[in-house]
């Protein structure tokens, strides 16, 4: 597939008939409501008809191969071609696809019960883990526990190994204190890793994600100390951990979200981590990108001096935010799907703009009561720029937050980029 933006007075026919494409598939491709109408500035994937060369004289399977960019054993390959001699003039041969970079894919979900069941069945194919989100850790070293049985079914149905959550802070608690408590006490300790270890044989997960955030600076040594016991208890019992980690562009990084995630560490002792590149733009922020790309290349440059990039699933939401104008401190923006951003865009003709620092797709509307809005999302552009980083970088691939959001491009994109690991 390749990307095509809209320009003024382009019709979707036209645009099927200039690249020698299909409208039903830019449809299907793109999650496109309604055919009829594009906006200026939007981004389009187009499905390309497979590649084909007509024999000419003098053409041989190597000259062919190498004139396209493939091997001569996937050119016969692809065409039940025995005997490489035996090529003809006038002979139209396919080209078979470029071979993918295989990457392994993390999503997470905070659509639990049944509400998971059509979303993780929808995208399943192009997932390596699913984590339900999230397990929330008392001071005790209890767990609260969630409904995440349709969630690790339908995952394991697809293929999909499951990985649990554990998180020590709920969107009204910060987490610190659970953590300072937990972390100090060796009976809580004990008592969690025990919760976790029953939960995960209970549940059949695989693999445990530790996502402690708000983590005191003078709390780093004894969190390091609990992800090496975990990690030690977790492998003798055949099970993976994974950590999230703060985005820190340097080690000395100040602020309560990056102090006591020590990136070396964690690179050592867990089996891979799980970068949270994204919330630049914060819903309680000024409008700006989520996951600006500029951003996060001061996060992967830092993190793959210290952490092997075979350990490294970068993170990528896939969200929009919808700012009113102007901005006003403690005003909380509108945290909705790219696909409903659009629908905005839609509703109210905007033109969509890209900031090409950010690799970011906005726009501004107004509303029928006359408030200006500004909305930052995603689109192909954008997570074309990200997949690119995950190769650039050599990285053992992605993490979503989250599933619930629905975002045809991208899943049709990775698709597209990537073959995906299924362990």
């Amino acid at each position: 597939m390749f990307i095509y933006v809209v320009q003024n007075g382009d019709v979707l026919w036209e645009i099927a008939d200039k690249f020698n494409s299909d409208v039903n598939k830019i449809v299907e491709a793109n999650g496109l409501p309604d055919p009829n109408t594009l906006l200026v500035g939007q981004s389009l994937l187009i499905p390309e008809e497979p590649a084909t060369h007509t024999v000419k004289p003098g053409d041989s399977a190597w000259k062919i191969a190498q004139s396209h960019g493939v091997s001569v054993q996937d050119l016969l390959w692809e065409n039940r071609i025995l005997n490489p001699e035996n090529l003809y003039v006038g002979q139209v041969l396919r080209i078979p696809e470029k071979s993918r970079p295989e990457i392994e894919v993390n999503a997470f979900t905070y659509m639990l019960g049944q509400d998971a069941v059509p979303i993780v069945n929808e995208v399943g194919d192009e997932l390596t883990y699913l984590t339900p989100f999230a397990y929330i850790v008392q001071e005790d070293g209890s767990l609260t526990p969630i409904d995440d049985d349709a969630a690790i079914g339908e995952a394991i149905a697809h293929g999909i190994v499951p990985m649990m959550s554990i998180v020590n802070f709920t969107t009204n608690i910060p987490g610190e204190d659970i953590a300072h408590k937990v972390l100090n006490n060796p009976d809580a300790v004990a008592n969690l890793q025990s919760n976790v270890i029953n939960t995960m044989k209970d549940k059949g997960y695989r693999g445990l994600n530790i996502d402690f955030e708000y983590v005191l600076p003078e709390d780093r040594e004894a969190y390091n100390n609990f992800l090496e016991s975990t990690v030690n208890k977790l492998h003798e019992e055949g099970f993976f951990v994974s950590t999230s980690l703060a985005p820190k562009s340097s080690p000395d990084q100040r602020g309560l979200l990056y102090e006591a995630h020590d990136y070396p560490f964690h690179g050592k002792v867990a089996d891979f981590v799980v970068l949270m590149t994204y919330e630049w733009g914060w819903r309680g922020g000024q409008p700006r990108a989520i996951s600006p790309v500029n951003e996060m290349r001061k996060v992967l440059d830092y993190a793959v001096t210290v952490i092997p990039r075979d350990k490294i699933l970068m993170g990528f939401q896939i969200y929009a935010r919808d700012w009113t104008l102007p901005f006003q401190p403690g005003q909380n923006a509108e945290t909705i799907s790219v696909e409903e951003a659009m629908e905005r865009a839609y509703a109210h003709n905007a033109q969509i703009q890209y900031d090409y620092v950010a690799q970011s797709p906005f726009f501004r509307y107004s509303d029928e009561n006359g408030n200006a809005h500004e909305v930052w999302f995603e689109d192909a552009r954008s997570a074309q720029a990200k997949f690119d980083l995950v190769k650039e970088y050599g990285l053992r691939g992605l993490s979503y937050w989250g599933l619930g959001y629905p975002f045809t491009q991208n899943w049709t994109l990775l698709a597209d980029t990537f073959d995906i690991a299924k362990l």
